[in-house]
C-alpha cells in the first residue's frame, strides 16, 4: 500500500481543523442568509467552486453528514433545517470568532477589583468575621496564630485566631441588547446586519454559559421596537423600516425597571440616527430628511429618564457621518453613558471589552 505525503506547511490543517472551520464558516453563513439552510449551502457550495474548499478527503457532502450527526441539522420534509442545538452552535462560533480578534490583555472576567462574599478564593487571608463561609477557613494561618500566642504544649484555638480566605466579589449584571433592524442597515448594499447579529450571539454566548445568573434581553427596533428571543437572532432581517429609537429605549428601559441587579445597561448597535416617534395619539410620525426636532428631542428625553433610573447607555455606531456622531454625542452626554464609532470589522471586539469593564467600573464605583 502506497501513501502520498504532501509538504507540511505552517498553514497545513488537520482535518479536524479543516472540519471545523468550515462548521464556523457555515454558521456564518447562516447568519447572513438569516437562518436559511438551503440558501447557505449555496453560498458554500460557490465559495467552495471558487477556492477550492473541498477535495477527495473532505467534500460538501461530509460536512452535511457531520452537521446532521451533531444535530446541527435536521430534515423535516426533505429539506433540511436548523436545529435548537444549530443555533446554539452558531452563538458558539460567533463568540470563538469575536474573541479570537481581540487583543491580549483586553478581555477580563466579570470579577470585580472589590473583594467581598463572592464565590472564588483569592491567596490573600484575612481575619474571620461573621459571615464569612466555614469552607474558606485557612487551616495553616489559623493554627499558626495559635501555635504563636500559646505554644505548641498549651494549644487553645480562639476566634481571633481563625483566618480566611479572600473571595472575589462577583457582581450581577441586567443588559439589553438593542439591534437596529431600519432598512439603512442594508442600504446601499452594504451589510451592516449580518455583524451587528453575530455580535448579539456572540453576547448572549457568552452570558449564558459564563454568567447564567445574569439577565439577558433582545430588543429589535425598526418603526416600533420588540422583544425578542435570542433564539431567533439568528434568523431577523431588515425590513423597510424607520429608526425609532426612542421606542427601542423605552422597551429595555422598561424590561430593565423590573430587574433586581444593581448594574443596568443597554447596548445599543445602530447606523442611523433616529427617523420616527410615536406620537401621543399612536400615530407613528416618521422624517428621513436630516435630524428632526421633534424626534430628536424626544429620543434625547428617553435618554435622560435611563439616566435617572441609573441605565447606562452604550451605543455602537458603524456610521461616521458628522451630523450623525453629533447627535450620537448629545445622547451620550445626556444619558451620561458611553459611545463608541467603529468600523463592522472591530464591532464585535469594542462590545466585548465594554461590557466586561462597564461591569467592573460599575460596580466598584458603587
Amino acid at each position: 500500500m502506497r501513501f502520498q505525503y504532501s509538504k507540511w506547511t505552517p498553514e497545513s490543517q488537520t482535518d479536524e481543523q479543516r472540519l471545523e472551520n468550515l462548521m464556523q464558516l457555515f454558521s456564518h453563513l447562516l447568519v447572513k442568509t438569516s437562518g436559511d439552510v438551503q440558501e447557505a449551502m449555496e453560498w458554500l457550495r460557490e465559495l467552495a467552486e471558487q477556492y477550492g474548499i473541498f477535495d477527495e478527503t473532505l467534500s460538501m457532502e461530509d460536512l452535511i453528514d457531520k452537521l446532521r450527526e451533531m444535530g446541527v441539522l435536521e430534515e423535516v420534509n426533505g429539506s433540511l433545517n436548523l436545529t435548537t442545538r444549530g443555533v446554539q452552535k452558531i452563538r458558539r462560533d460567533a463568540l470563538k470568532e469575536i474573541f479570537s480578534s481581540l487583543k491580549k490583555g483586553t478581555i477580563g472576567s466579570h470579577e470585580t477589583p472589590a473583594t467581598g462574599s463572592g464565590v472564588e478564593r483569592l491567596s490573600e487571608t484575612k481575619k474571620w468575621s461573621f459571615g464569612d463561609m466555614p469552607t474558606n477557613i485557612d487551616l495553616t494561618s489559623t493554627m499558626t496564630n495559635a501555635f504563636k500566642r500559646d505554644g505548641i504544649e498549651n494549644f487553645h484555638l480562639s476566634e481571633d485566631d481563625l483566618e480566611v480566605y479572600e473571595t472575589e466579589n462577583l457582581s450581577s449584571c441586567a443588559t439589553v441588547l438593542m439591534v437596529d433592524i431600519s432598512h439603512s442597515m442594508i442600504l446601499y448594499g452594504e451589510d451592516r446586519i449580518t455583524p451587528a447579529k453575530e455580535v448579539g450571539l456572540a453576547l448572549s454566548e457568552l452570558i449564558m454559559t459564563k454568567y447564567p445568573k445574569d439577565y439577558l434581553a433582545l430588543v429589535v427596533f425598526g418603526d416600533d421596537a420588540k422583544l425578542v428571543s435570542i433564539n431567533e437572532l439568528p434568523f431577523l432581517e431588515v425590513g423597510p423600516f424607520h429608526t425609532n429609537t426612542r421606542a427601542g429605549l423605552q422597551l429595555a428601559r422598561n424590561l430593565l425597571r423590573h430587574c433586581g441587579n444593581v448594574n443596568k445597561q443597554i447596548f445599543m448597535i445602530t447606523d442611523g440616527k433616529p427617523s420616527a416617534i410615536f406620537e401621543d395619539n399612536g400615530r407613528l410620525y416618521k422624517n428621513s430628511f436630516g435630524l428632526d426636532p421633534r424626534i430628536v428631542n424626544k429620543t434625547l428625553d428617553e435618554a435622560v429618564a435611563c439616566r435617572r433610573e441609573k441605565i447606562t447607555i452604550s451605543t455602537f455606531m458603524v456610521a461616521r457621518d458628522p451630523y450623525l456622531i453629533n447627535f450620537i454625542e448629545e445622547l451620550t452626554k445626556s444619558n451620561h453613558g458611553r459611545a463608541y464609532y467603529s468600523s463592522l470589522n472591530d464591532l464585535g471586539q469594542f462590545i466585548f471589552v465594554d461590557y466586561i469593564r462597564n461591569r467592573r467600573k460599575r460596580f466598584s464605583a458603587g
